[in-house]
């Protein structure tokens, strides 16, 4: 059987299954076609939560005992958007000026390509490594992340199934291959405000009592003073309001609620837990009156906070095997230094960094989520070089 070595091919195959979240759509289907002339076992459970849909997994593994490295990533994609506008259809897998275009091209079927081609090159010059390598794949990274990574991960350490470490191949170039590694993210934390009032006659506010008002109190304490002033591997704490809402269609009618959403991207100097109660005492302070927006009443702002989705926590990676030997790996191909870098929104890393260690390196990230998201392939064949070398260097 012929080895999966080309990234180009790879990628033209997962590209032309429109496996937007969270359709499987023969993207797999395909993936497990690759990886079957490696020798790998492969597995496809699907797992389910109550409002949420179905999502089918893959998880295959190579070779036996230890070091154990785990490779992960995603199948499915965000949607197309308007298809008229491409210059080349979504799901077709074009190839024009040297680059492939396709939804997914970079964000990440392109890293699952490069992998399995790097992995097609390794056994072909070595045969089965030196211990194991397993794909841990979902089809629910783009969408409410319930039943992809989180119980694919559960499900495998239940079988027995143990890492040392993980690679995730999200997009995580700025420029050009060689830029960046991931080696932590920032932790994220949503939140809305519900401030409730007294409907009124703007004319007569004594009578009322405007939301607005103090929503704006709590805007200026959530956004002053900073959270902090950032680490040696972490840029400062920040929060953005990403909504404000009234919902109130007269000009002259006070209205009896307002609301606020926000979303905190944090630094290590923080637990979820911690942060709650540093924003919690910022709004208690607002409400209770220090703030330049309130006409002067004696009972403090009526609110509550609602916590938003899942909180993510920060995390860094400092294990120094794993970091160098692909910086390392990075630099040969190359020629370049990458940063270690923990910028950017969260990833399935955060999910595995409870397993073993993990970073990140995949390709360059400019198009993804774009209409016309497209891949060089000098781009395919570079990456996939960096993970041979990678290969080579963790199972010497």
């Amino acid at each position: 059987m012929t080895l999966p070595t080309d990234p180009v091919a790879n990628l033209s195959a997962l590209i032309r299954c429109p496996s937007v979240t969270p359709e499987e759509a023969g993207a797999l289907t395909a993936l497990e076609k690759m990886l079957a002339p490696l020798g790998a076992t492969v597995e496809r459970p699907i797992f389910r939560d109550g409002g949420t849909p179905d999502v089918e997994n893959l998880y295959a593994r190579l070779g036996e005992g230890g070091p154990h490295l785990m490779f992960a990533g995603h199948t499915d994609v965000v949607p197309p958007g308007d298809e008229g506008a491409w210059r080349h259809p979504p799901f077709a897998a074009e190839v024009a000026d040297g680059a492939m275009f396709g939804r997914g091209a970079v964000d990440m079927k392109g890293g699952i390509a490069c992998f399995v081609a790097a992995l097609g090159r390794y056994v072909d010059a070595h045969g089965a490594p030196r211990g194991s390598v397993s794909f841990l794949v979902t089809g629910d990274e783009e969408g409410p992340a319930v039943n992809g990574t989180v119980k694919l991960l559960e499900w495998a350490r239940e079988r027995g199934e143990t890492w040392d470490a993980a690679l995730v191949g999200e997009p995580t170039n700025r420029e050009m291959l060689g830029d960046m590694i991931k080696i932590g993210r920032r932790g994220s934390l949503s939140g809305r405000i519900t401030v409730r009032g007294r409907q009124g006659h703007v004319a007569y506010p004594h009578l009322a009592d405007n939301p607005v008002r103090g929503l704006l109190a709590f805007a200026e304490a959530l956004l002053q003073p900073p959270f902090d002033e950032g680490t040696s591997d972490f840029p400062p704490s920040n929060l953005e309001l990403t909504s404000i809402d009234v919902g109130n269609p007269a000009v002259n009618v006070i209205p009896a609620r307002a609301t606020a959403a926000f979303n905190v991207r944090f630094n290590d100097l923080w637990e979820t837990e911690t942060l709650q109660a540093e924003i919690h005492q910022r709004l208690d302070r607002a409400a209770a009156g220090e703030n330049r927006y309130r006409q002067e009443r004696p009972d403090p702002v009526d609110f509550d906070i609602e916590w938003r989705d899942r909180p993510s926590p920060a995390f860094l990676t400092r294990n120094e095997r794993l970091v160098k030997t692909l910086a390392a790996a990075v630099g040969a191909v190359t020629g370049r230094r990458p940063e270690l870098s923990t910028s950017g929104g969260t990833s399935d890393a955060r999910f595995i960094k409870d397993y073993c260690p993990v970073v990140e390196f995949g390709l360059v990230g400019q198009t993804m989520h774009m209409v016309d998201e497209r891949v060089a392939l000098e781009d395919l064949e570079t990456l996939t070089r960096i993970y041979t070398r990678f290969l080579d260097d963790w199972f010497a």
